[in-house]
This record gives C-alpha cells, structure tokens and sequence, in this order.
C-alpha cells in the first residue's frame, strides 16, 4: 500500500473510533411519571384540539395553533400559517367532516427544552353520518410548550386511504 492510501486509511480509522463515543452516547429515558403526565397532557390537547375542529370552534382552534403553523398534508401539500389553517377549516370542514382517533395508537415523546410531538392514526368521516367509513391516515403532531402553555407548530398528515371495513 503506498504511503499516501496508508495516511487515508489511517484518518478514516481515526475518525471512524473518535466517533464511537459520541453514537453510543443514549439519552436518559424519561422517567415513568413525567411520560405519564406528558401523554396525559397531550392526548388532553388532542381531545380540545379535535373537539374544535369537530364543532367548528375556530375561537379555540386559533388559540390553540402558532402563527407560523406549518401544515403538511400528503394530499393538499403545504398549508403555513395560522390565518390559513382556520381559513382552509372554515372552507372544507366545517359541518362536513369529522375527525375520531384510533384507539390505541396514539405516541407521545417528549422534546427536550421544547415541548412533544404526538404520533397517531385518525380517522375522518362525513359529518353525521356514522355509517360512514370515511378514511384513515397517519399523522404527527409537534407541541410547543411555553411556561405551560401548548401551542401546535408543525402537523405532517399523511398516508390517506378511504376504509372499506
């Protein structure tokens, strides 16, 4: 081997073991109680949030989401902004659709120094029509807390599909 694809050989091997350290490095588990509480708060927030969205309360729905929200839907693409948001729920879901949370899939994870995100799967359907099975999509949700007060800033909505049972 010549000495300058030794000298290559060798920095990469350096690089590689100083970097060892820093992937092993775990973050602390939350403990039990504080992830109790976070997910209790934030399927609270969920259940507020959903509620207004259900009932049309733009009121709440607009105190509840940041200014600079950024919305990514899978289907529509990039919503951002507050004024959009509640816009865009007066236009196309007021009285016409309804949102349920799947049971058992809601995640909740705590964001260091910043708040949580939530994780899901929810289902919509034609505003009362139960009979209906409307459709399904995953979701994930970023909740920003600030001296105990929760505001939602990110919201990525995806992988939509209609229900067929």
């Amino acid at each position: 081997m010549k000495a300058g694809m030794k000298r290559f050989v060798g920095v990469v091997c350096l690089l590689a073991v100083s970097a060892v350290p820093c992937c092993l490095l775990a973050q602390a588990p939350v403990p039990a109680a504080e992830q109790a509480e976070l997910t209790r708060t934030v399927a609270a927030l969920d259940t507020k949030l959903f509620d207004a969205y259900n009932h049309c309360d733009l009121k709440t729905l607009g105190s509840m989401v940041a200014d600079d929200l950024e919305f990514y839907h899978d289907q529509t693409g990039l919503m951002v902004g507050k004024a959009a948001f509640l816009e865009a729920i007066q236009n196309n879901i007021c009285g016409k659709v309804e949102r349920t949370l799947v049971p058992g899939s809601l995640e909740v994870y705590r964001l260091k120094g910043y708040g949580a995100v939530e994780i899901g799967v929810h289902r919509f359907r034609r505003a009362g029509h139960p009979e209906d099975l409307g459709g399904e999509a995953k979701f994930v949700e970023i909740w920003k807390n600030t001296g105990g007060a929760w505001v939602l800033t990110r919201v990525i909505s995806y992988d939509h599909e209609s229900r067929t049972k």
